[in-house]
């Protein structure tokens, strides 16, 4: 609206026009953006009201009374307006949000912690409760202490990059660790001896999935140092394990085996007598005692300090626990395959 003489009939106007806008709101939102327009600094009121500045004296008390009472109706208007709206709303949102007491109510299902998790608890408390502390490592780990530490010799057909993840710049010496035995070697560099530790955790192999093998699996593997220690006390920790995962029936049987970090070496064999097909044995993972090398690497002396360690696999382990042939289900994300196992707390 150009600027105008400050007159009953431009003000009449002006007052017209506000209440037109006013009264076409639909919500709470137009209606604020009308009260901007016509109630603002660059309304047809605002400059209205600017001219009386350049009114004789005599004239700016009335020319000021007439703005102020088109202003007092704009307001009022306005007032009304957004009662009006906000009924309207609080109608519309109480219609919504209603809800039918008549009607079948809503089902949720209750949810179920992963089986890897309670089995990794499981193991955790069996250790615990013998004394034995948890320590935790880096995913992402220098190739010293993956291999180098552990007595795997640079040639190592484990450290070729077709069984290891390197990570670039392969200048930097990290890989994604291959097992969670790099926890036992730094355990034993920030704790010394005597020493009694499970290291569960996530490892990386560039495996590819199927029923038996995931590039990405869990492992669960302990050592203990100390004076004195030999391959009974190795096969007694064991075969508690085995007893507490499936059942007093159960007992172990070590093989003669290679590992490049124990010597002696051994494959664990457990007898599972609820296996699924029949009792039978089953081969569950490494042990041995650890070899002299890593004890060095570690900064102690082999001839005072002797010690076990072994490695299991989680997903194996629960494999076993509950007769599952496919470990893919563990990882697809299927909601029904932790249900199986129903709310379980901890």
């Amino acid at each position: 609206m150009p600027d105008a003489l400050l007159t009953e009939e431009t003000v009449s106007a002006a007052v017209d026009a506000a209440i037109a806008a006013i009264d076409a709101a639909g919500d709470t939102a137009a209606l604020k953006s009308a009260r901007i327009a016509h109630t603002g600094e660059a309304s047809a009121l605002a400059r209205l009201n600017a001219t009386i500045r350049d009114l004789p004296p005599a004239d700016k008390p009335l020319a000021g009374k007439l703005v102020g009472q088109a202003r007092g109706r704009v307001n009022a208007a306005i007032a009304a307006r957004e009662s009006v709206l906000a009924q309207v709303e609080r109608a519309a949102l109480l219609q919504a949000e209603r809800v039918d007491l008549t009607a079948a109510p809503l089902r949720y299902r209750a949810g179920a912690r992963h089986p890897l998790t309670l089995v990794r608890e499981t193991v955790e408390d069996v250790f615990i409760a013998m004394g034995w502390e948890i320590a935790e490592g880096p995913e992402l780990e220098h190739e010293w202490f993956n291999f180098d530490a552990l007595n795997i010799d640079p040639d190592h057909p484990a450290r070729s990059p077709q069984d290891t993840l390197f990570v670039e710049p392969i200048g930097a010496h990290l890989v994604m660790r291959t097992q969670t035995s790099p926890v036992q070697v730094r355990s034993l560099i920030e704790r010394g001896a005597p020493l009694y530790v499970l290291g569960p955790g996530r490892v990386y192999r560039t495996d590819e999935i199927d029923a038996t093998h995931l590039p990405v699996f869990n492992q669960f593997e302990g050592i203990a140092i100390d004076r004195g220690l030999t391959m009974a006390h190795l096969r007694g920790t064991l075969e508690h394990l085995a007893r507490r995962m499936f059942g007093d029936a159960a007992r172990i049987r070590l093989r003669p085996n290679f590992f490049p970090f124990t010597e002696p070496s051994a494959e664990m064999d457990v007898w599972h007598p609820s296996a699924k097909g029949g009792a039978r044995w089953i081969e569950w993972g490494g042990c041995g005692m650890v070899h002299p090398n890593v004890l060095r690497a570690a900064g102690l002396d082999p001839q005072e300090f002797q010690g076990f360690a072994f490695g299991l696999g989680i997903e194996r382990t629960l494999q076993f626990a509950e007769g599952l042939s496919d470990m893919r289900d563990m990882i697809e994300g299927d909601v029904r395959f932790a249900a199986q196992w129903g709310l379980v707390t901890r």
